[in-house]
């Protein structure tokens, strides 16, 4: 199973509270996780091509996005 994780800072919102690029490394190293960033703003265009692509590169099975909900 090849997972990719998506880790937002949502600008400050969550960004403020956690540390969203030490999030982002950990889950880089637990099995089966073939990719894993952190993006200011997922929800954007740039961050949603940055899931679509990296489904595509990665060829992954499935995303955990961590993010708000606007």
């Amino acid at each position: 199973m090849k997972i990719g994780v998506f880790i937002c800072y949502c600008g400050e919102n969550i960004g403020r509270t956690v540390d969203c690029a030490a999030v982002a490394q950990t889950c880089a190293s637990i099995p089966g996780v073939a990719v894993s960033v952190d993006y200011k703003y997922m929800c954007s265009d740039p961050g949603q091509n940055l899931i679509i692509n990296a489904i595509r590169e990665h060829r992954l099975d499935g995303v955990v996005v961590g993010s708000c909900s606007p």
